[in-house]
């Protein structure tokens, strides 16, 4: 929620004077929404809304941490400490609500002074008397509310500040560690006859490389670290991932968007954590105005959830289900050395995402339904996975709950992440201001839409996948479901392209064109007879 974020005056009064909701009265208020529409173009105004809008954005209801307003900051600190965050912030919070709603009190009682001050000043002139004292005084005043004022700008600055660091409410369900090796396996899944273990086989880029499906040599040296350029079947099988997946999704009335792919930072500030600007986002500059500065998109669910910024929705409206495409970009500043071979992990990669907005009443069930259709669609693919609840330390300030589907890699001999399901609850949509329902005179709090996200198919990680399970001695078996996406439809491609000595496939070793690995073509065959 943007801090005198309207020009309009009952907005402006909804924005910047809820919190005194139940504190002053009503004709006091009444006071406040006309001496704001009338001075909002002064110049002092014109700075307070050009220094302040569009910085801090409201994550959990400010009425949450205080007991007057039918708040629990008691459930809030379980919370932190089940996040392992600090629980002292929402003292702090607390602590600076209270200073900031004194400030911005002793601001309009110097506006009211100032507005009783300018009809004594106007009886005076009217009567021609001699009103310089009067004049003196509205001066003193006038520099007393400018100072009133950039203190209560100040603090409530440092309220929302403070505020934007607390973490939503974790569900009940989620495992509490700061350890993700404490992560809970809620259930697996492989298909039949299959055998879930490493085996002496390719790694993902060894195949893509066979298939002479990739050149990152060439695109090391365009772009950088973690550059690679895919080509011939390579690109194919990436497309076929993606068309496949936006199909599956448009069968489970999900609605295609191709979002920009990147956003103001004005938008980008109300969708992303303050550490993912420095760690996971490009950068755009434009000119030295800093108001056209642009972040390239980590996900298509950043701009998604911007698509309904500042909408009431109603439940007619609901269920809002987009199947989001896009390009997206990460620095991975945090993963230097981790997954540094193949397509696995890399700085520009294809994803399609489930986004979700739905009634508070249905988000849970909306969860279970988005973890379904990204199950139903890797055993579409045959590819084992299994699914994880991720412990409450490990969640990111938005998430109230999150499952990871992680698939299995033969060659790592290890399940990796392929998809990550969060609940955001009304996190998201209350900076968002996506409001939700009809507004009651009783109500204290403004009710908003729930905002889900899952990925479906990140197509260049879930590819790695499937080189790995799909393999064969001579090639590579084509799943089923992505065959009509590719020209000519094949089964089956063979290799065209020797792999170099210093392979990481100790598979490979001094042992290029050898028998296959009993292990190895046994799961080929099962493959190969796999019904999807």
């Amino acid at each position: 929620m943007a801090i005198a974020c309207s020009f309009t005056a009952p907005c402006l009064f909804d924005e910047c004077f809820a919190d005194e909701w139940e504190i002053y009265s009503k004709p006091t208020l009444v006071y406040i929404v006309e001496f704001w529409e009338a001075n909002r173009l002064g110049s002092s105004t014109q700075l307070l809304l050009s220094t302040y809008a569009f910085t801090f954005y409201k994550m959990l209801d400010i009425a949450d941490f205080v007991s007057d307003r039918g708040g629990n900051p008691t459930k809030i600190k379980e919370s932190q400490r089940k996040r392992f965050a600090p629980e002292n912030s929402v003292d702090d919070v607390l602590k600076l609500y209270e200073e900031a709603r004194r400030a911005r009190y002793e601001v309009m009682q110097i506006g009211s002074q100032l507005n009783g001050l300018q009809k004594d000043i106007g009886k005076k002139k009217k009567n021609k008397e001699d009103a310089s004292a009067l004049l003196q005084e509205k001066t003193e005043l006038e520099q007393r509310k400018k100072e009133a004022e950039d203190l209560a700008l100040q603090k409530e600055k440092q309220r929302d500040s403070k505020l934007r660091t607390i973490g939503n409410y974790v569900h009940e369900s989620v495992p509490v560690s700061d350890n993700e090796d404490d992560n809970v396996v809620v259930r697996t899944w492989a298909p039949e006859n299959i055998i879930v273990e490493k085996r002496d086989c390719l790694s993902h880029h060894e195949v893509l490389t066979r298939l002479d499906g990739y050149d990152p040599e060439r695109g090391v040296k365009i772009v950088g670290h973690r550059g690679y350029c895919l080509t011939g079947y390579g690109l194919f099988l990436n497309l076929a991932l993606i068309n496949y997946g936006l199909e599956f999704l448009w069968g489970k009335g999900y609605k295609p968007n191709q979002p920009p792919q990147f956003m103001l930072k004005e938008m980008m500030a109300k969708t992303a954590q303050l550490e993912q600007f420095d760690e996971e986002l490009y950068k755009v500059t434009e000119s030295e105005d800093k108001s056209t500065d642009k972040y390239l998109i980590a996900t298509s669910e950043q701009p998604l959830s911007a698509l309904h910024d500042g909408e009431w929705l109603q439940d007619k409206d609901l269920p809002v289900k987009y199947a989001g495409y896009s390009t997206c970009y990460r620095k991975e500043a945090g993963s230097h050395g981790k997954d540094a071979w193949g397509i696995f992990r890399v700085h520009q990669f294809e994803k399609i995402e489930q986004f979700v907005l739905t009634n508070p009443e249905q988000s849970w069930q909306a969860f279970e339904e988005m973890m379904d259709t990204s199950e139903e669609f890797y055993k579409s693919l045959g590819l084992p996975y299994q699914i994880v609840a991720i412990v409450s330390g490990a969640l990111n300030n938005a998430a109230s709950k999150k499952y990871d589907l992680e698939a299995w890699f033969p060659f790592q001999g290890e399940y990796k992440e392929l998809v990550s399901c969060s609940n955001c609850t009304d996190y998201q949509s209350r900076a968002l201001e996506i409001r939700y329902g009809t507004k009651k005179a009783t109500d204290v709090k403004k009710s908003y839409v729930h905002a889900l996200n899952a990925t479906l198919c990140a197509t260049e990680r879930t590819l790695c996948c499937i080189l790995e399970n799909y393999q064969r001695e001579d090639g590579f078996v084509v799943p089923e479901p992505l065959r009509k996406y590719i020209p000519g439809a094949p089964e089956f491609l063979p290799y065209t392209k020797e792999l170099s000595k210093d392979s990481t496939s100790q598979k490979t070793k001094g042992k290029q064109g050898s028998k296959a690995a009993s292990g190895t073509e046994e799961a080929a065959k099962k493959i190969r007879d796999l019904t999807v």
